[in-house]
């Protein structure tokens, strides 16, 4: 077997695998005084979630058991938005669960922050806001109607009194709403007079009253010289829905963990991880010598291309979000990865005990050994595909009180526990 020009390739390929594996887990950045500037992003450039950091984590819910629509959701969703402006909270992330009805938030424990009340601020967080329209252009001004009286509010285009296309806001308000506003609009047209609309101490838009409208519907428009974009008055209607929601906003759970317990999770993974890893270096190495050693180094930069995916590498490219689960996924995927290796180590022993040559006990060790990885990982990716619907098919089951089935799933780990309800 001929040897001789081999080992470059080798030692190339084990010194760029070690060139990424440094890169991925400390990045590239140079300081230039008090600017420093990032070149390749590594671990410490993660977003970490707030089972790692420390903070608050709420899922809100319509009170009362109500069947919001998606718009009413997203209303919703702007109204805790700006509560958390309010808040000076700004890192967080807030999602939407159509299917539920939930909406589950997240942020993180401020820098420095010693007296923050997280009961309270969930408090703040989930109130109905307030809408109102006022005359004038104060938010001091005499009352017309509040957000009680406002049926719905649309993002519309289309051509106003005749002319070219344009972004409008179109109102629609109840009998006593149209009352209101009709006696308002008839009282200030003949002056030109102004109306403003107000979300708590936002103002969220004022319009000069062109005339009398009595039939309970209004649109409002923009200027030739400043006109709406269609962001503009998707913006206004939500913010319009967001006051005059029919139902209240609860807290379905909440919890918070204290940044000084999230770092010590933290710590705590990464040492699991890192014995984990010299374990295995150390069994591979003693079992198959300088193949196992290799396959460790590719071990190893599986893991630095996880973590790169997840950290962006890149400056150009966001991070995603890493959690304790996806911390004990990583880990769990050292094992997967081994375990493939195992396997082709162990076919290739096989083929040489058999007499082959080396380079032909390499060539069908690593072809007998590829059917079985591929069958071991592809039933296991099928079956976690498989997870989450069945959770979601168990959960709308339960709904109907004849759940049977509660299957519980993670990255890499779904058991089935019958004849227990959810």
């Amino acid at each position: 077997m001929k040897t001789k020009g081999k080992a470059w390739q080798l030692v190339v390929t084990v010194l760029l695998i070690a060139a990424f594996v440094y890169t991925a887990f400390f990045g590239v950045a140079v300081k230039y005084g008090d600017v420093t500037r990032t070149y390749i992003k590594g671990a410490q450039d993660i977003r970490f979630g707030v089972d790692i950091k420390g903070g608050v984590n709420v899922t809100f819910a319509p009170s009362d058991g109500y069947d919001a629509t998606d718009e009413q959701l997203d209303a919703a969703q702007l109204v805790i938005e700006n509560r958390l402006v309010g808040l000076n909270v700004t890192d967080y992330e807030l999602y939407v669960d159509y299917d539920s009805d939930r909406l589950i938030l997240e942020f993180p424990w401020q820098s420095g922050e010693t007296d923050f009340d997280p009961e309270a601020a969930i408090e703040e967080i989930g109130t109905t806001a307030y809408l109102t329209f006022r005359e004038g252009s104060s938010a001091d001004g005499e009352l017309i109607l509040d957000g009680s009286m406002v049926e719905s509010a649309a993002a519309q285009y289309g051509p106003v009194s005749g002319s070219s296309s344009e972004y409008y806001v179109a109102l629609k308000f109840t009998d006593a709403g149209a009352k209101a506003f009709g006696d308002a609009t008839t009282r200030l047209y003949q002056s030109s007079g102004t109306i403003s609309i107000w979300l708590d101490d936002e103002n969220v838009s004022t319009a000069t009253v062109h005339a009398a409208i009595t039939d309970g519907a209004a649109i409002i428009t923009s200027s030739a010289s400043n006109p709406f974009t269609q962001d503009d008055v998707v913006k206004m209607a939500r913010q319009i829905n967001s006051g005059s929601l029919p139902f209240a906003l609860t807290v379905d759970s909440y919890s918070t963990i204290s940044p000084s317990l999230g770092e010590n999770s933290l710590s705590a993974m990464v040492l699991a991880g890192l014995i984990a890893f010299a374990l295995i270096v150390v069994l591979m190495t003693a079992l198959y010598r300088l193949p196992g050693f290799l396959a460790c180094i590719a071990l190893a930069g599986q893991v630095a291309a996880t973590l790169a995916f997840v950290s962006g590498y890149f400056p150009v490219f966001e991070s995603f979000t890493l959690t304790l689960p996806g911390i004990a996924g990583i880990i769990l995927a050292i094992g997967m990865g081994v375990d493939a290796n195992v396997i082709t180590a162990e076919r290739i022993k096989e083929e040489l005990r058999s007499g082959k040559s080396l380079d032909g006990a390499l060539k069908s060790g690593f072809a007998r050994g590829l059917t079985p990885i591929i069958d071991g990982n592809g039933r296991g990716y099928l079956w976690h595909s498989a997870c989450p619907f069945a959770s979601v098919q168990a959960v709308r089951a339960d709904r109907r009180g004849d759940a049977v089935l509660h299957v519980s799933h993670s990255n890499y780990v779904c058991n089935p526990d019958w004849n227990q309800d959810l």
